[in-house]
């Protein structure tokens, strides 16, 4: 019996479907091809289940600057942990966005000069 090897539009399909989006792309560089992108938990995976869909560069960087999140324990208010985490998840990616926007907008003003000379 042949074992049955899903095409390219098999993959791509089983990816959005676990991805639960329909058209996703990186919510931080805009990254669309759908193979390259993963749920990023913004708080955490032990602290909410809110997700964003992220390519796997924008994904690594999120998960290790959550490894620089200060400690938490049992004693700690659940709610208040959660909430911390999802604000510090929420600053890493408006930090990474902000990053993704400065050289976008600096492409954009150094093209307008090179087209402004093959206007002239």
């Amino acid at each position: 019996m042949t074992k049955y090897k899903p095409d390219a539009e098999d993959r791509r399909e089983q990816r959005i479907r676990r991805l639960g989006f329909d058209d996703p792309m990186c919510v931080i560089c805009g990254e669309d091809y759908v193979l390259c992108l993963e749920k990023h938990h913004v708080a955490g995976r032990k602290y909410d289940d809110t997700e964003v869909p992220v390519c796997c560069n924008c994904h690594r960087k999120l998960s290790d600057n959550q490894l620089d999140y200060p400690d938490s324990n049992p004693n700690q208010d659940r709610n208040l942990l959660t909430i911390g985490y999802f604000l510090m998840g929420l600053s890493d990616l408006f930090k990474l966005l902000a990053e993704k926007l400065m050289e976008f907008g600096n492409h954009l003003i150094v093209n307008a000069h090179s087209q402004e000379q093959i206007d002239e």
